[in-house]
């Protein structure tokens, strides 16, 4: 089986969508990886026909071994070229997603090597997400709640934030929002805002923003 580009950046989209619990159909990943639907249908007929995928007759995309092999594989390479950024090169946070984005499919096995050598097995990236995959499920058998649900008085420490929004991240950014920031809901506002207190400023935030990032209480 030749892997391509193409076909690492669809298992890597399934494997982060369901992660993120939405519905893996052809429709998620039209969404996720900006392409027609047309362009969803063929590449998923040719990951099942290479044994990567199933797909249920509702339409529900799974991956099989090989499918997930790869795409844990290019998960790990995304995973350390973001802490490789950042932790060597300096370049801001909300940035990284991006780059790693385009490095990814370049990395060799031996340069791998070399970055876990350098940086270590361990590790959040910038956006403090492991690089095995926490479905929300999973983060709140840890005790994290979505910003959102923290009570007006109570206080937190932000631990992840969704990464592959880029104006969001900017956005949070710019509040002072990030992993490690510890935060105080001030107010939660009739119009779905909370009212934030976040070093020595106040802030707002919305219901959407908010509920990308987990928090630990």
């Amino acid at each position: 089986m030749k892997i391509t580009i193409s076909k690492e950046n669809y298992l890597k989209a399934i494997a982060e969508a369901h992660a993120e619990g939405e519905p893996v159909i052809a429709a998620t990943l039209a969404r996720w990886l900006d392409v027609s639907p047309p362009a969803v249908t063929m590449a998923l007929r040719r990951l099942k026909r290479d044994g990567c995928i199933q797909v249920d007759k509702e339409g529900s995309v799974a991956l099989l071994p090989e499918g997930r092999k790869i795409a844990d594989r290019l998960l790990q390479r995304h995973h350390l070229i973001e802490r490789m950024l950042t932790e060597l090169f300096g370049m801001e946070w909300y940035k990284v997603h991006e780059e790693a984005e385009q490095l990814e499919h370049a990395v060799s096995a031996e340069f791998e090597r070399l970055l876990i050598e350098r940086l270590g097995p361990e590790g959040t990236c910038p956006h403090g997400n492991h690089v095995e995959l926490d479905s929300p499920a999973e983060r709140r058998r840890r005790g994290w709640k979505q910003m959102f649900e923290v009570e007006a008085g109570a206080s937190g420490k932000v631990i992840c934030v969704y990464e592959r929004d880029r104006n969001l991240l900017e956005y949070l950014n710019g509040l002072g929002i990030r992993p490690g920031s510890a935060f105080q809901v001030a107010a939660r506002n009739y119009d779905d805002t909370l009212t934030l207190r976040v070093g020595d400023r106040t802030v707002q935030l919305g219901r959407m923003a908010a509920e990308r990032i987990w928090a630990s209480q």
